[in-house]
């Protein structure tokens, strides 16, 4: 062989020994991105998919909501295939698909507020929890890591009994960083920290409350709601 092909062929070898099973990584990767089972049957949680990845996802569990909480992008465009161009909002997806699409947009308290307040948002998503058509439920963020686990430590403690102690266990497992979930992080703080379970702050004279599942293997039961507080108008 000439000497001066062996550099090229060398060089092509190299890059097809990294680089294809790097594509190839990183394609199942996006497919199911942080794709994972947090009560069988009935809630899931991930990153941002792609459209081939979230139809799967939808028709393998039978999915009823897809929860979406990115303000950045309240409606992704999402690729069909991680190498494909971007074709159809992820809404557009969910309505062919006969699911329910919502936004939810996490939000932080004022530095100085009342501490009986919560950030809206959880309430907003206390009310799909505590709707027993809503399930099963498939949760994500763009990561599927911060906003994603702050709302799955809610759902278990609200809806399983998990302690907060166990909420944030949970939560570094699946990727939060041990130095930045703790009450230094607002967060935290104001999401898991300081929640209590079994409070509902939404306008009406019933609501449905999240049953604590395997402790009384009840699914749902009903229960007066308490009078909504004056909450301060979000900026």
């Amino acid at each position: 062989m000439p000497w001066w092909l062996r550099w090229p062929l060398g060089l092509a070898l190299a890059l097809s020994v990294v680089l294809v099973p790097s594509l190839y990584y990183r394609a199942v990767y996006a497919h199911a991105k942080r794709f994972r089972e947090v009560t069988p049957g009935r809630f899931y949680r991930s990153g941002q998919l792609t459209a081939q990845g979230l139809r799967e996802v939808i028709e393998r569990h039978q999915i009823k909501t897809v929860i979406n909480l990115q303000n950045e992008a309240p409606d992704p465009l999402m690729r069909e295939t991680y190498f494909g161009k971007p074709v159809i909002r992820e809404s557009t997806l969910c309505q062919q698909l006969g699911v329910r699409y919502l936004l939810l947009e996490p939000d932080l308290l004022p530095p100085k507020h009342d501490e009986q307040e919560r950030p809206r948002v959880i309430d907003e998503y206390l009310q799909v929890l505590d709707d027993p058509t809503a399930y099963p439920i498939l949760l994500h963020c763009k990561a599927g890591l911060h906003r994603t686990g702050l709302l799955v430590a809610i759902y278990r403690m609200e809806c399983e009994g998990w302690t907060v102690g166990e909420a944030i266990r949970e939560l570094r497992a699946n990727g939060f960083a041990h130095e930045d979930s703790t009450s230094a992080n607002e967060y935290i703080a104001q999401y898991l920290q300081s929640y209590q379970t079994g409070i509902r702050r939404n306008p009406s004279n019933m609501s449905l409350k999240c049953a604590r599942q395997g402790k009384d293997n009840r699914l749902w039961i009903r229960q007066p709601a308490e009078p909504a507080p004056s909450l301060e108008a979000r900026p």
